[in-house]
């Protein structure tokens, strides 16, 4: 009943609007924030094309958690320069959007068989703000995260997007935010993406575009080619949650779809009507 609740009280605060589409988006390296690449071009395209949404939830790889799905609550979410060793330019960075603390706080409620809890302590991280800043530069949609509980396993993470998906109806774009493929242990400056690489992105590629979530869930079929390409999986699970809030009505389109540093996929996607 508390589930249900909260989303009349969202269905109270929104205006019924269009449909809004479901974006995951490579991220990559956070140098993308100041450079002119392919990357930042495709998302700065893709944010003219995206219907203008009255709030943003993110799940980003960068937002870990153990035990309980954390929403961050904050009036005026921080700007995090979570990485170490790059230009100051990256540093002096910001993304001033405010905080979406009604909207964020109904999504607490609505994932409490999720075990989810309100902070105030995050805010926006590198997955976060240097994607959004290609998408809307005017930092003029609020926006707030969502975190990652890697103590669950991958359906569960699809779940919450199933759970999450009824947000689509009342003007709130869920985007993911991470990489397909993610192994930094085998970067390589220049030449051709490894096997294990190459054949992890098609697999998901062709499970996604069947509309087989059950197979991109499921580690043991998977096996060794999901733990070369994901060592550590926060990279993959904004993908899971990005794909469980789909259905059927949707369309799925890609974008950036080719390797940076061989071992990391900059493929991205968008679910939309």
């Amino acid at each position: 009943m508390k589930a249900l609740s909260s989303l009349q009280s969202l269905r109270d605060r929104f205006a019924a609007s269009a449909r809004m589409p479901l974006v995951f988006l490579g991220h990559g390296s956070p140098m993308n924030a100041i450079e002119d690449t392919a990357y930042s071009r495709g998302w700065t395209e893709l944010g003219r094309q995206l219907p203008r949404p009255q709030a943003i939830l993110v799940v980003s790889a960068h937002w870990v958690t153990s035990g309980t799905t954390l929403v961050d609550v904050s009036d005026l979410p921080s700007v995090i320069h979570d990485f170490y060793g790059f230009p100051k330019a990256l540093y002096d960075q910001d993304y001033p959007a405010s905080g979406a603390p009604g909207v964020a706080r109904e999504v607490v409620s609505l994932l409490s068989s999720h075990k989810a809890q309100e902070d105030e302590t995050w805010g926006l991280d590198h997955g976060s703000w240097t994607v959004l800043k290609f998408l809307f530069p005017k930092a003029d949609v609020p926006v707030f995260q969502l975190s990652i509980d890697m103590t669950q396993d991958f359906e569960w993470h699809l779940e919450i997007g199933r759970t999450l998906s009824e947000l689509r109806d009342r003007g709130v774009l869920i985007l993911g935010s991470g990489n397909i493929v993610h192994n930094l242990h085998a970067l390589r400056p220049a030449g051709p993406p490894p096997d294990f690489a190459q054949a992890f992105d098609t697999m998901f590629t062709d499970r996604l575009t069947e509309r087989d979530f059950g197979a991109l869930t499921d580690r043991k079929r998977m096996g060794s080619l999901l733990r070369q390409a994901h060592p550590t999986a926060e990279h993959y699970v904004p993908a899971l949650t990005i794909a469980g809030a789909s259905d059927d009505r949707d369309a799925l389109s890609f974008l950036n779809d080719s390797f940076d540093l061989g071992s990391v996929s900059m493929r991205s996607f968008v679910f939309h009507t």
